[in-house]
């Protein structure tokens, strides 16, 4: 197998997927140990990876069966496979089972394949069901054959983690797999007839789950303690930390490997310990160690897996505290024999005896000041004084154990202030605590056993207002909920000082600093970076990258997972998401082409917290138009402002048509006036119909019809009234019975240009109103005039011919239709 990764091939290594081959550093592929090859071909995964950049590189091996010669035995020397050839040997499905074939006329016993083993990624994201493979036995031409399979994962528990087309053959994993649950699965494949009689023998298939990096290591212990003595040697043994990964220690994704982050303090040096990068181990890197000045350290060690890379590899971190052990290394000694001292009370450390002596040369004298000089344990007192070691000096220091002095001390009363036992007192405890929480008694001691005084607490500094202090007994509680990301916050601790004050005469205080160191917990969600971006509307032009701000601290932080929301779809259908480390990923379009427009894409952000915390960021994309440099052109900006170029398009045509159609509208208004105009000089003014309407109201009834009472043709409000009316024409309209359908309003003012129209509309809604009078009426005339000159009526005399046509009833409306039909409907059979 060749390979050239540019550098030389130093270190890399080879790997295959299958047990019966192996490749040397060289690329020499060959067999482990007798392999029984298919009758086809056999395909092998070959990995080559760098073990320092951690790079990885596959490719698909396949291994043909050359078949012996018939004559001499051997394949003929030269020859070569053709393509052809090769093409025909490859295929995509196994053959699980030999095919049977003869020689000279012999049957050679049938023998099964030995498959290799199929590799599934763990924590893949499907679609599920995916194909793993696919097995065929060569019966299934002849007969037909039911595929199926047993085992753990199939019909034992878990159960359906595999499944198997019984027709087809193919092979199926139906969810994700997590190698840390189980890393390999051992089936069995099974070929019967339609019967259920076995057609061919069981075939082992044996699937391995590939392992991802997704554990950090976690180590055993969050606190380790360990001490080494002051003046170690360079190389001395601390301690030991162990972080343990359980993804597969076989694999980069399990070799974890230890650093030093930080030191507090960094004194003498900020390297004064090492650690074994793969064994966890601690020791001594440098000389100076001193518990008289330093007596204890605080070392932040780092377990990182993938071989320590940090731009791949999971992290997670633990605090070693050394303490500083002492050995004897100062003698005591007094420089002078006899020693006079009068002194007031002014170091309180309240203890019956003295701890030490402190020797001070200010210029060319000598003097002993005593320290924890007590007025309430000794007011008045002459002793000799011998200072001495219980133990031998440390090797190496060739001095007296001892030393004596005669000290007479008179000691002075004053009020003494109240002290802090332990100032600068440091706590550790998780951010986020609920207010009125107690964290610690921070109470003072007054050394002034004989004053009878109270000692008050107060706050002096408390720069969040974070914190209570009880003002009796100094009981410290929260005030509000502590947040390791406030401003206020420095290197993880909160410093607050307070104040012990008494009420002797004069009054004395003092002073104590309390810090609060706070582990960070996973209390903020990843936001999303950039929160707008640009896009070409089309793919492969460019993409965003995007990356996440976690106010957290590592491990509460990155790697980050981006992920696209399933709702709603069109989401993950026009954008993907391709991630390229664990802090950064970029978006692109997943489809041919967006049209142009401002798109709210939601992205989900989730840190790597534990439990992680995921926030969904919205980021407004900008799809627009490019040329070919993959910069926005002018109308893609203007397209990208909110409409697509296709609803720009449409606009730009709705407008040049109204623009039109009102240019033609002007141009008819114009013609139609001029028309009008010229008939207006046509005809006469005095010709005018429509300034000359006379109106007839009165029909001639005779030379006496016109002493008539116009009240006679009212309504009567009842039948009654109109019979005692006096004699008269009286009419009765009796209004329609029932629901009145609704018809459009007649026009009340006519267009002056569509009289016409006007007049046919008016009679059209008559004709079909069924409200609009003449009702069926019952008119009684009983008083006509006299003296007219009209003749009888007796002389209209009824046609008898029988021909007359009464057709021209259908023209007269709706209100005629019943005559038309009555009347007009021909001759009678």
């Amino acid at each position: 197998v060749k390979f050239n990764n540019c550098a030389g091939n130093k270190g890399v290594r080879y790997e295959t997927n299958s047990l019966d081959f192996r490749v040397r550093a060289d690329g020499t592929m060959y067999a482990a140990h007798q392999v029984q090859m298919p009758s086809k071909q056999l395909i092998l995964m070959v990995t080559a990876w760098d073990p320092q950049t951690l790079g990885r590189w596959e490719a698909i091996v396949r291994l043909l069966v050359a078949e012996k010669s018939q004559h001499s035995g051997h394949k003929p020397k030269g020859r070569k496979t053709m393509p052809g050839e090769l093409a025909q040997q490859q295929s995509d499905t196994l053959l699980p089972w030999r095919q049977h074939q003869s020689v000279n006329g012999l049957r050679r016993q049938k023998r099964d394949w030995v498959i290799p083993p199929i590799n599934v990624p763990e924590n893949s994201r499907g679609p599920f069901p995916q194909q793993l493979v696919r097995i065929r036995s060569d019966k299934d031409k002849e007969i037909h054959i039911r595929y199926s399979i047993t085992g753990v994962g199939a019909d034992q528990p878990p159960m359906e983690v595999f499944s198997i087309d019984p027709v087809s053959g193919r092979m199926y994993v139906t969810r994700p797999m997590d190698r840390e649950e189980r890393a390999s699965y051992h089936l069995r494949a099974h070929a019967v007839d339609m019967n259920g009689n076995k057609v061919e023998n069981p075939i082992d298939l044996y699937i391995y789950v590939i392992d991802m990096n997704d554990n950090r290591p976690e180590f055993i212990n969050q606190v380790y303690n360990g001490s080494v003595d002051e003046g170690s040697k360079p190389g001395t043994y601390v301690m030991t930390v162990t972080a343990n990964d359980a993804d597969d220690s076989t694999t980069a994704n399990g070799m974890v490997r230890y650093r030093i982050v930080t030191q507090t303090p960094q004194s003498p040096s900020q390297n004064m310990f090492t650690i074994n990068s793969e064994t966890g181990d601690i020791v001594t890197v440098a000389a100076g160690l001193d518990r008289e000045k330093v007596q204890q350290y605080i070392v932040i060690v780092q377990a990182t897996d993938m071989e320590g890379n940090l731009n791949y590899g999971l992290s997670n971190t633990a605090t070693a505290i050394i303490t500083v052990t002492d050995v004897n290394d100062n003698p005591p000694e007094f420089t002078t024999s006899t020693v006079s001292i009068n002194t007031s009370a002014q170091h309180t450390c309240a203890h019956s005896h003295f701890d030490f002596f402190q020797l001070r040369r200010p210029r060319e004298n000598v003097q002993l000041f005593a320290a924890a000089v007590d007025y309430e344990m000794n007011r008045a007192f002459m002793l000799t004084v011998m200072v001495s070691n219980q133990a031998p000096l440390a090797s190496g220091i060739q001095m007296s154990f001892q030393s004596t002095a005669g000290v007479t001390i008179s000691v002075t009363d004053v009020n003494e202030a109240p002290y802090f036992p332990t100032n600068h007192k440091l706590i550790r405890l998780e951010e986020g605590v609920p207010m009125g929480t107690v964290l610690t008694t921070f109470s003072a001691v007054d050394p002034d056993r004989f004053m009878q005084q109270a000692v008050r607490y107060s706050k002096l500094s408390d720069p969040a207002n974070w914190l209570n202090i009880n003002a009796t007994n100094g009981q410290i509680t929260t005030a509000a909920v502590l947040d390791r990301e406030s401003d206020y916050i420095k290197n993880n601790v909160y410093e607050a000082t307070f104040l012990a004050a008494d009420n002797g005469i004069p009054p004395a205080s003092g002073t104590g600093t309390l810090q609060i160191y706070l582990i960070d917990i996973n209390d903020n969600a990843p936001e999303l970076l950039p929160k707008e971006a640009q896009i070409c509307e089309k793919p492969n032009l460019n993409v965003i990258n995007i990356t996440a701000a976690d106010a957290d601290i590592d491990p509460n932080v990155g790697p980050f997972v981006f992920e696209l929301p399933s709702v709603p779809s069109a989401v993950r259908k026009n954008w993907t998401i391709t991630r390229l480390n664990g802090d950064y990923a970029q978006l692109s379009l997943r489809i041919m082409y967006l049209e142009a427009g401002v798109y709210d894409v939601p992205i989900i952000v989730t840190d790597s917290g534990n439990p992680p915390l995921y926030n969904t960021s919205i980021i407004k994309v900008k799809v627009c138009p490019c040329d070919e440099n993959g910069d926005c052109t002018t109308i893609g900006a203007v397209a990208a402002a909110g409409l697509g170029t296709g609803a720009i398009i449409a606009i730009l045509i709705c407008i040049i048509i109204l623009l039109t159609m009102v240019l033609l509208f002007v141009v008819w208004m114009k013609r139609r006036e001029k028309e009008r105009h010229t008939k207006q000089l046509l005809i006469d003014p005095e010709d005018d119909v429509r300034d000359n309407i006379l109106k007839y109201d009165e029909e001639g009834g005779g030379e006496e019809d016109q002493d008539y009472d116009l009240s006679q043709l009212q309504q009567p409000e009842t039948m009654d009234h109109v019979l005692n009316k006096t004699p008269g024409v009286r009419r009765v309209d009796e209004r329609p019975i029932g629901a009145e359908p609704q018809y459009p309003i007649r026009p009340v003012i006519p267009h002056p240009g569509d009289i016409g129209d006007f007049i046919n509309e008016g009679l059209r809604a008559a004709d079909n109103d069924p409200t609009a009078p003449p009702y069926d009426s019952l008119l009684v005339f009983d008083y006509e005039g006299s003296g007219s000159t009209a003749g009888s009526v007796s002389s209209l005399n009824s046609s008898s011919s029988g021909d007359q046509d009464y057709d021209y009833l259908n023209d007269w409306g709706p209100r005629f239709k019943k005559l038309a039909d009555m009347y007009g409907g021909g001759e009678e059979d």
